[in-house]
């Protein structure tokens, strides 16, 4: 989180990009829209973190799988966005997946329900604002690195764990990365959501928690019963199906507008 502030500050300074400021602090709508957001994605991001870090990627790609979910349902309820007839019926099949693994855990699975909410909201909130992507990621920064640098301060003054002061270079290049590989992608995140129907930026995002989960059972060995396995393969169902439809939708669309 620090690091993505400090990286959007210096592009922003790079590119001499701060008269936008002024003007947005003083308009409260705007502030209370991205102070709700960096809210938002900062306990995804926290819950994310911790989540990895304690053995559990399987259930938060769960949780990145039930998003998609959750963006098609907001972009129904709240801009009217419709479902053609097979988008419908994959958007079925993918919900009745993730419903199957949620019933097999034997709990409420509070992992994935937190992440898919927590930034389906949140996606919410970037499309009802058309403020640009860097200026809105730098206001998101703001809410969130400043008490991500107070705990980062107190690990280090208290109990003499910050990782600044314990860890060598390389892994203090990394964490310097880390502000890289979240900064950007947030940007093309902002970008993207702005200009395509939230029910078509939800079936997308299947392809993150794909990797997460190859990622989970390959890299790190977490265990892939026979439940999870039926689970996944509908959703997995679900995305192919939604994709074949799409690219069928768009030849018809080019193949019209040619004879025409």
């Amino acid at each position: 989180m620090v690091w993505s502030f400090l990286l959007v500050v210096v592009v922003l300074s790079f590119k001499g990009q701060w008269q936008w400021l002024k003007p947005v602090l003083k308009n409260k709508k705007i502030m209370l829209t991205f102070i709700t957001a960096g809210v938002l994605v900062g306990a995804n991001w926290s819950i994310y973190i911790w989540a990895v870090n304690a053995g559990f990627i399987v259930e938060t790609s769960l949780g990145y799988f039930i998003n998609p979910l959750v963006s098609v349902m907001l972009g129904v309820i709240f801009f009217k966005e419709r479902l053609r007839l097979w988008q419908g019926i994959a958007v079925g099949i993918a919900m009745t997946g993730v419903l199957y693994l949620t019933v097999n855990y034997g709990s409420l699975p509070w992992i994935a329900l937190s992440l898919a909410l927590t930034f389906g909201f949140y996606g919410l909130l970037k499309k009802t604002t058309r403020m640009n992507a860097l200026h809105g990621l730098a206001l998101e920064m703001t809410v969130v690195s400043l008490p991500a640098l107070a705990y980062l301060v107190c690990q280090e003054s208290l109990v003499g764990q910050g990782a600044l002061g314990q860890s060598g270079w390389v892994t203090i290049l990394l964490l310097m990365g880390t502000g890289v590989v979240t900064a950007f992608p947030l940007i093309l995140y902002t970008n993207a959501v702005q200009r395509i129907p939230l029910s078509m930026m939800g079936l997308l995002f299947y392809m993150t928690p794909t990797m997460q989960f190859l990622i989970g059972v390959w890299v790190y060995g977490e265990p892939f019963t026979q439940a999870r396995m039926i689970g996944f393969s509908l959703v997995w169902t679900a995305l192919l199906l939604y994709s074949i439809e799409g690219v069928i939708v768009r030849r018809r669309s080019v193949a019209v507008q040619y004879a025409n």
